[in-house]
């Protein structure tokens, strides 16, 4: 039984470098945006190049991100968070000394790798590490720590582009680890589930990981018109093809195929993919159109996008203890329309934009719509699916979440016709970004559309604070890995 107390110096350390280890990929989710346009002017990048900073991270994390849970269950899950620690920092490193965009694009990649081994570790240590009188306010304060970082990261991106530069946005991960990995290794127990007889499923993972990033390759690069694009866009579709059959044969498949007989977890999770990919292409480009187009520095600009994932930290226990009492169809239907509204709001925001009178109320409406989905949604998944597979349909979620950013910010400036040098041009940057806009919104309609026809029943009420308590703007919250019953 675990039995560490948070009042205890231990149970002060587990939180504090689980904390920081969370931290380190949530922050690199969301800083690396802001610092976008000076990256590109520093390495004479294209906007592919500038997808691709973005996309190797989300590709190798959407990715692998269900099979490092997996290896932390095997191995130990303390062991598995250490070594992805470092590997996040040595990727950092590389990333901040990269003297071209393509080695940035590989670095980051590599980073995407370190943070699909640390992310599902840190809820799960948790869990695992705490008595249970104190699981449930540990949790609370790691997600209430972890909404405070997702909300400052921009602002703390804009104020390293502008001061130290930009390669202090990835420089910066390695002090962290090296605080971080210490205190894991000298404070935290080891914990595993003791499934030793399973055996990994590293086919299905590569198949997956394969058809994202092929077929992601085939968007960015589709603009050429070229049979290579051509080619590699039916082999990401055959890629993905073979990952749905593997996962059915096999006997120890990393996503089991029957967990979407659940009718309302797979409606959720087509919630999940319109909502997030909104997301994604939206904090791609907006950073981008505060910088390009209104004139602002990083530092301004990462500061006017605090209010979304403020609001949600302080006001979605709120709205999850809403959707406990009139269920999650009202919420999931409503919250997507009104991040839609925020969307086209932001069509007001071009040259010489005023921020209270433009910017603001944009922000506000989203990040209102924001407030009233997220949680229910995270509710909505874990009651959906028995308790004992809560843990595999959170990273499922989540993964879908993060896949779901990783197309949009590939398609959304192919379909709203961003050419190669557009982020260089305010005025062409200005209209691509309207056409964005629109399509973000429509796809925000398409989830509410889904969620009003299809999101029927009542979950049970997830109180758990990782629902509640969160700046999901990139993935919904995890839900740590079921610690067996011998243990609680």
């Amino acid at each position: 039984m675990p039995d560490v107390r948070l009042a205890s110096p231990q149970g002060k350390w587990i939180l504090l470098t689980t904390v920081l280890g969370s931290s380190m990929a949530m922050l690199d989710s969301t800083v690396v945006n802001v610092a976008l346009p000076r990256i590109g002017r520093d390495l004479d990048a294209d906007l592919a190049a500038l997808q691709w900073t973005v996309n190797a991270y989300m590709l190798t994390l959407a990715g692998l991100i269900l099979l490092g849970g997996s290896l932390g269950d095997r191995y130990g899950r303390r062991k598995v968070f250490v070594v992805g620690v470092v590997w996040f920092a040595a990727a950092s490193l590389l990333c901040g000394l990269a003297p071209n965009a393509g080695v940035l694009v590989a670095a980051r990649a590599l980073q995407g790798v370190g943070g699909a081994l640390l992310t599902p570790g840190s809820l799960a240590l948790i869990q695992a590490s705490f008595h249970p009188d104190d699981r449930g306010r540990a949790v609370g304060l790691w997600s209430g720590f972890g909404g405070i970082g997702a909300a400052v990261g921009p602002f703390v991106g804009g104020w390293l582009v502008d001061g130290p530069g930009w390669r202090w946005v990835f420089l910066l991960n390695v002090p962290l680890a090296l605080v971080c990995a210490p205190i894991a290794v000298r404070h935290v127990p080891e914990s595993g589930d003791g499934r030793t007889h399973t055996r990994f499923d590293v086919l299905g993972a590569v198949l997956g990981a394969l058809a994202l990033a092929l077929v992601t390759y085939a968007l960015i690069e589709a603009r050429s018109g070229s049979l290579v694009v051509a080619v590699t866009a039916v082999a990401g579709v055959a890629a993905g093809v073979a990952f749905v059959s593997v996962e059915k044969r096999r006997p120890d498949p990393m996503m089991p195929l029957e967990i979407f007989a659940s009718r309302q977890f797979t409606a959720v999770n087509l919630v999940t993919l319109c909502v997030y990919a909104a997301f994604g292409g939206f904090f791609f480009l907006a950073a981008l159109q505060l910088q390009v187009v209104v004139g602002w520095s990083a530092l301004a600009a990462g500061t006017a996008l605090l209010p979304t994932t403020a609001l949600m930290l302080l006001f979605s226990a709120r709205s999850g203890a809403l959707a406990d009492r009139i269920g999650p169809r009202i919420p999931l239907t409503v919250g997507p329309l009104l991040c839609a509204a925020g969307m086209l709001l932001m069509l007001r925001v071009g040259p010489d934009a005023s921020y209270l009178l433009d910017v603001v109320p944009a922000l506000l409406v989203l990040g209102a719509g924001m407030v009233t989905l997220v949680a229910p949604l995270t509710a909505t998944v874990l009651g959906s699916v028995d308790a004992s597979r809560a843990g595999l349909a959170s990273g499922i979620n989540n993964a879908a979440a993060r896949a779901a950013g990783l197309i949009a910010v590939a398609a959304l400036p192919l379909v709203a016709g961003m050419g190669e040098e557009a982020y260089r041009s305010p005025t062409a940057f200005d209209s691509a970004f309207g056409r964005a806009m629109v399509v973000c919104a429509g796809v925000l309609v398409v989830g509410a559309v889904v969620a009003f026809t299809t999101v029927r029943s009542l979950p049970p009420g997830c109180r758990k604070p990782e629902c509640r308590t969160h700046g999901a703007v990139v993935a919904p919250p995890l839900e740590g890995e079921r610690v067996r019953k011998q243990l609680s």
